[in-house]
């Protein structure tokens, strides 16, 4: 009976292995850790412990993985040699504006007003027109960065790049004129954290998020406030390249004034041009007319009445004559 026992116990564990073993393999080697508990159960051990020890072991197994997971998020991980692995986050977002082209970039050069209607943001600094210090929040802490702008084309694009010590957000944003009326604002971020919250809240895609909230605050903002004080609003003009200012805000300001009157005056000529060349057309068409009624005049005219010509007398009437004057 012993034996008949120990051969039955052989056989279950034999089976449960195989079917461990098949699942295994199929669903990526999680349930491995099932193995030590069909081990205890072939020591003697009971169904339940064996049941329990295999759980216990896969709940370790999975804790381990998780907090391998979360430790690589907030230290960076490392990669080949020991060296930490660049752990940055791209975010794409884009929004639809129903103002003109020129009323939505003038609002977003308006740096200084961005925490009236952002939630995060707490102060921008102008320090010169490419250089900016930021102050922000993250969770109860607050957070500085500074931003150079090394590209900016107006009523186009604005691309920057920044450095701080917890964490800094490379990017650009561009206008696109969908009509005259609606604008749509593309803003492409990437985003570096360096601090425990920020790498933190970066498993969640927290900075994703808030980028999305606050282009609908900036949104409500130009549709509800920049609409209705639009000669209030101020925008910033000039031209960067390569981090330099190539052209100041005056200088771009007196060149688009330029720029209008030129653009001013040759629109005033060409009206007059074509005004010019619509009164040569109806003249044209006025002296054809005058032809067309001087040809009809003359074909309605009457034919003049045509002379009867004298008739020939005949030499017969003339011998006759002769004949009685000789007759005398």
């Amino acid at each position: 009976m012993a034996e008949r026992a120990v051969a039955g116990l052989s056989n279950r564990v034999s089976r449960t292995a195989d079917r461990l073993n098949d699942y295994a393999q199929g669903s990526g080697g999680n349930l491995l850790a099932a193995v030590t508990g069909v081990e205890k159960l072939a020591g003697g051990a009971s169904p339940l412990q064996a049941a329990v020890s295999a759980g216990v072991s896969k709940l370790g197994h999975t804790a381990r993985e998780t907090f391998e997971s979360v430790k690589e998020s907030l230290t960076g991980g490392t990669g080949k040699g020991g060296t930490k692995k660049l752990k940055l986050t791209n975010i794409v977002e884009q929004i639809d504006i129903g103002v003109p082209i020129d009323l939505a970039y003038d609002q977003w050069t308006q740096f200084a007003d961005f925490p009236k209607f952002t939630k995060k943001l707490e102060q921008v600094e102008q320090v010169s027109d490419e250089k900016l210090t930021w102050t922000g929040k993250v969770f109860w802490s607050r957070r500085t960065w500074e931003s150079t702008i090394i590209e900016q084309v107006p009523f186009e694009r604005i691309v920057w790049r920044s450095k701080g010590a917890k964490g800094y957000i490379d990017g650009a944003v561009t206008f696109h004129e969908i009509t005259p009326d609606l604008t749509r604002i593309l803003v492409v971020l990437e985003y570096h954290p360096r601090g425990a919250f920020e790498k933190t809240a970066n498993i969640w895609r927290a900075a994703g998020r808030r980028c999305r909230l606050e282009l609908k605050h900036f949104q409500r903002h130009v549709m509800t406030e920049a609409v209705l004080h639009s000669d209030d609003i101020v925008g910033w003009h000039g031209e960067i390249h390569d981090g330099e200012v190539i052209e100041d805000d005056q200088t771009a300001r007196r060149n688009e004034t330029e720029d209008n009157r030129a653009d001013e005056e040759a629109d005033e000529e060409m009206e007059e041009a074509e005004q010019d060349e619509a009164e040569q057309h109806e003249d044209e068409e006025a002296d054809e007319h005058d032809e067309d009624q001087f040809a009809t005049d003359e074909e309605e005219q009457p034919e003049p009445p045509r002379h009867r010509t004298a008739a020939r007398k005949s030499p017969v009437t003339r011998r006759s004559r002769m004949s009685q004057g000789a007759s005398r």
